[in-house]
């Protein structure tokens, strides 16, 4: 192995699709199993995760390609060469906007989860703050750095929930999910639109697409990004609904966290699994964070000049002042929707209206 080879600023394929995967697995698996329970009857939740994933699939492979097709070319360039400047540079403003608010989003969230469950008597500002610096420690260096983090963190992460698998058998009753297919195709498809929202993030293909050594390898690898977090919902929602059941599921706020306080390590030597998933997932939320604080700012650099490290500094207090915004879970649960629904909006629809209009007229960036 080439011993500079980490040290390279290109990324491979599969580096691509850890991180998609790692984008998407972020604060949607510690809520959805509740959001699947209170939208679908008995383990029907399944068939909207399964529906989900195939309305999915579909759309990161449509932004890959446009991600190809955009090659070296920064998102704006590309955008002003489809439309107008005028419009472009508001598809690129609004792009960034989200940017901004998913990272607020999971700032605010992490604190909220950390003060339930590991700092009670610490002030919710401070929990956030503390975060929101180590974000801005990690996005302020190279942006290849990023996506290795990704690849440091997610086996460990897989290697976790694996382990909650293995140990929650034990609590699990296949009576808890049946009966089978009681639920409406309405019901079927309110759920479905929950893990949509939790399945947002592969838009990332866009703009890091740029950086892979091999840009043709942008659509097959964000496929697998987004089927093996698909594959991990179906297999921790099965477990909550055979744990909990459903009647129960629907009241637990984190369901993914209290599953990990039920898993019982044999021997008794580790008490508190729910502590080490809670950790080890704060990885995978740093990483998602860190990512969208960094795209935040490139997105603004690439409209209006500037370093990229002053585009950091300049939006990470905003990032804070959003972030504390939502006064309790309800605030925050709106300004979660909010959010995802601007993810559906900006992160896939108005790429997919990008490259139909490309493809009409023949647009494909030169590297």
């Amino acid at each position: 192995m080439n011993r500079f080879e980490f040290g390279d600023r290109q990324i491979s394929g599969s580096e691509m699709a850890i991180t998609i995967m790692s984008m998407i697995v972020g604060v949607g698996i510690l809520t959805l199993p509740r959001s699947l329970a209170a939208a679908t009857l008995s383990s029907d939740g399944l068939l909207s995760i399964a529906f989900a994933g195939l309305l999915a699939l579909p759309a990161g492979w449509l932004l890959a390609k446009l991600a190809v097709r955009m090659g070296r070319t920064a998102y704006y360039p590309f955008a002003s060469a489809l439309v107008t400047k005028p419009v472009a540079m508001l598809v690129v403003a609004v792009t960034a906007l989200y940017f901004l608010l998913f990272c607020a989003y999971e700032v605010k969230a992490v604190a909220n989860i950390a003060m339930q469950y590991l700092f009670e008597r610490t002030p919710i500002e401070v929990v956030a703050l503390s975060f929101l610096l180590v974000v801005f420690y990690a996005a302020a260096g190279e942006r290849a750095s990023l996506i290795r983090l990704n690849v440091l963190f997610m086996p460990l992460v897989l290697l976790i929930v694996l382990a909650l698998l293995l140990f929650s058998q034990n609590n699990f009753f296949f009576v808890n999910l049946q009966p089978f297919f009681v639920t409406g195709w309405r019901q079927i498809a309110s759920g479905a639109g929950q893990t949509v929202f939790s399945l947002l993030g592969m838009e990332v293909v866009l703009f890091y697409t740029a950086m892979m050594a091999k840009p043709k390898l942008a659509p097959p690898m964000t496929l697998i990004g987004i089927a093996m977090p698909v594959v991990l919902y179906l297999l921790i929602y099965m477990l909550c609904i055979g744990i909990f059941s459903q009647p129960a599921l629907r009241e637990v706020q984190y369901p993914t966290i209290e599953l990990a306080k039920e898993a019982r390590i044999p021997g008794e030597f580790f008490e508190r699994f729910e502590s080490l998933f809670f950790v080890t997932w704060i990885m995978t939320i740093f990483n998602s964070t860190t990512m969208m604080l960094d795209l935040a700012a490139e997105t603004c650099r690439s409209l209006f000049g500037k370093r990229r490290f002053a585009w950091l500094l300049a939006l990470s207090p905003l990032v804070y002042i959003i972030a504390m915004t939502p006064r309790d879970e309800a605030d925050f649960e709106r300004f979660g929707k909010w959010v995802s629904y601007g993810g559906i909006a900006v992160g896939i629809c108005l790429p997919v209206l990008l490259l139909l209009v490309a493809k009409l007229r023949g647009v494909r960036a030169h590297d």
